[in-house]
Formats: C-alpha cells, sequence, structure tokens
C-alpha cells in the first residue's frame, strides 16, 4: 500500500468514513479500530473520553470523520497510520464483527475502497513510471550539463594555474609547470595529450626532450612550450623545427609566453613548404579560458591559417603587433 496518496483524497475520505463505522459494531470498538492503527492518543483521547462519559453525545461515523480528518493533516507523522488503515480496510474479510444487518453493506463499501484504492495505486505507478521515463529522457541533458559545470570549473582553475606562474621567479620550473597545465588545457576539448618525455641516443644519454606530443584528429603535434624574457628568435624556434622536419607526417606546435620575433614568423613561413608550423602564444591559450573557447577549433583555426595563408603566426581575436 505504499503507492497509496500521500494525503486522502476527499473522495477516499468519503467512502472511509461510510465504510469503518460498520467493520466494529461499537463505538468503543470504533475509536479502538483507529487505535489498532498506530493513530497516535492525541487524535483519540477526546473522543474515547465522550464514549466512556456520554455515549450519545456521539457515533461511530463522528468518530470515523474526526479521526480521518486528523490524521489527513498530520504530514509526515501520519503518513504511517494513514497506509495502515487503508491497508486494514481493504483487507477486511471478517465481517462477523459487523452488525447484522451491516455486514451485506459493509462487504460492499469494503469492495469499493478496494477498486479505488486500487485504481489510485494504478495512477500513481502509472505516473512514476512517466516521471521514470522523463527523467531517463532528461538524463542525457542533466550529464550534459554537469559536464559542462565541471568543465568549466576545471577552465576555471587552469586559468588561476596560469595566473600564479607569472608570479614564480625559477624559471626553469616555471617553464615545467607550464608544460604540465597546458597539456591539461589541450586535454579539455578532447585533444589526446602525450606529455612531456625524452629520448635516449644509443649511449643511453639523453638526445632530445620532447615538452608534449597532442593529436587533433589522426594528426600528430609535436609541442615545444618556451618562456622566455624576450621574443622567440630564429634560435628560438630552430631546434624544434629540426625535430619536427626529422619526424614523417608530424606538425610542429610552439608555445611562447613572451610572442616570436618576425625573424622567427617569417623562418617558420618558409618550413611550410615541407612542414606545417604553428606558431601560438600563452595569451590566446588565457584567453580562450576566459571565453570558454574551443581548443580543438583553435588549434585547426590556426593550422589552416598556417596551410592555406601561410601564416604561421594566425591570432584569431587579436591584432598582431
Amino acid at each position: 500500500m505504499t503507492d497509496i496518496p500521500y494525503h486522502f483524497p476527499p473522495d477516499l475520505v468519503g467512502i472511509l468514513v461510510d465504510t469503518i463505522p460498520l467493520l466494529r459494531r461499537s463505538k468503543a470498538d470504533t475509536v479502538g479500530f483507529f487505535r489498532a492503527c498506530g493513530v497516535s492518543e492525541r487524535h483519540l483521547a477526546d473522543l474515547q473520553y465522550r464514549v466512556d462519559s456520554n455515549r450519545s453525545s456521539i457515533n461511530k461515523y463522528e468518530i470515523a470523520r474526526t479521526v480521518i480528518a486528523r490524521v489527513n493533516e498530520d504530514g509526515d507523522s501520519g503518513l504511517r497510520s494513514r497506509r495502515e488503515i487503508i491497508r486494514r480496510v481493504v483487507e477486511w474479510e471478517d465481517f462477523s464483527t459487523s452488525w447484522k444487518e451491516d455486514a451485506l453493506k459493509a462487504q460492499g463499501l469494503v469492495a469499493k475502497v478496494r477498486h479505488l484504492v486500487g485504481a489510485k495505486d494504478s495512477f500513481v505507478r502509472m505516473q512514476h513510471e512517466r516521471d521514470l521515463e522523463r527523467q531517463e529522457r532528461l538524463r542525457p541533458q542533466r550529464e550534459a550539463a554537469a559536464a559542462a559545470a565541471e568543465k568549466r570549473a576545471l577552465r576555471q582553475q587552469l586559468r588561476a594555474e596560469l595566473g600564479k606562474l607569472f608570479g614564480m621567479t625559477d624559471p626553469r620550473q616555471r617553464g615545467l609547470k607550464l608544460e604540465s597545465l597546458l597539456n591539461e588545457v589541450f586535454k579539455l576539448d578532447g585533444l589526446s595529450v602525450r606529455d612531456s618525455f625524452t629520448l635516449a641516443n644509443e649511449d643511453g644519454r639523453i638526445g632530445e626532450q620532447i615538452d608534449g606530443l597532442i593529436e587533433l584528429g589522426n594528426q600528430p603535434y609535436l609541442v615545444e612550450v618556451k618562456w622566455w624574457k624576450d621574443r622567440l628568435g630564429v634560435d628560438g624556434v630552430s631546434q624544434h623545427l629540426v625535430r619536427v622536419y626529422g619526424r614523417a607526417g608530424v606538425h610542429g606546435l610552439i608555445v611562447s609566453a613572451s610572442g616570436f620575433a618576425d625573424t622567427a614568423v617569417e623562418q617558420c613561413r618558409n618550413a611550410l613548404t615541407q612542414k606545417t608550423f604553428v606558431l601560438a602564444e600563452l595569451r590566446e591559450i588565457v584567453y580562450l579560458l576566459e571565453q570558454e573557447g574551443d581548443f580543438a577549433e583553435w588549434l585547426r583555426t590556426k593550422t589552416r591559417a598556417a596551410t592555406v595563408d601561410r601564416n604561421p603566426h594566425f591570432l584569431p581575436n587579436f591584432d598582431v603587433t
């Protein structure tokens, strides 16, 4: 009976008031019926007193109407007793406790209660099923909203972490932290990321230090991250150009916190005849985090500018200065 309405609706109240007085012969037994259902004594004490002291001042129907009205107003505290009242009525089978002339009518009313409660339970179950169906239908939207909120919070966190780098005085630690943060940034929009790694020579000594590798679609980009005091010149980009030249099918991405000198941009433009090189500035990353931009689309736009317009230093949303 857990599916019955939270409160007795008016039609159910009416039929319960008509039915319960017929199930027991005496007024005291009617009060006892409700007591057995767990109804609080505060709802029964005055009625019991009237039955005991002045039996003619009250009838069984008034008792039933008064108690049902009281438990119907009890909210959470009356839920258990309301359900027990319903359960006892619909399961009632011994009509020998009724007056002989009331037994047949009592049976009919109990059957009516069963039918009414069954119909309401079916409605509640149907409504519950519809609610579950609606929840299931809306689940992808809720999950998408939750993912978007989580992603937005991560963007804000990464933006704050990048801001802290400007107060760091150790260039090496600052560079390592920037590499790590940029890898997390690129992961935001589905770019496959491989963190920094080293390649050793045949004698076991470190031959190359790679800041990172990202993939857009199936296209790998070898990443170089620089935080120098001045704009990167040819000497700041040439080593990475050599690394990319030595790998077939690989693009190059250089991220600089200090920008690029014209000589570096020209060097990379000349290299576009054989390889694709993309030059990015840290301020672009910060701007995209602030504006919740898409890093995959940002990289596609910059790559298109490099390959089609021969502009490796294209700065979306920025004036080149």
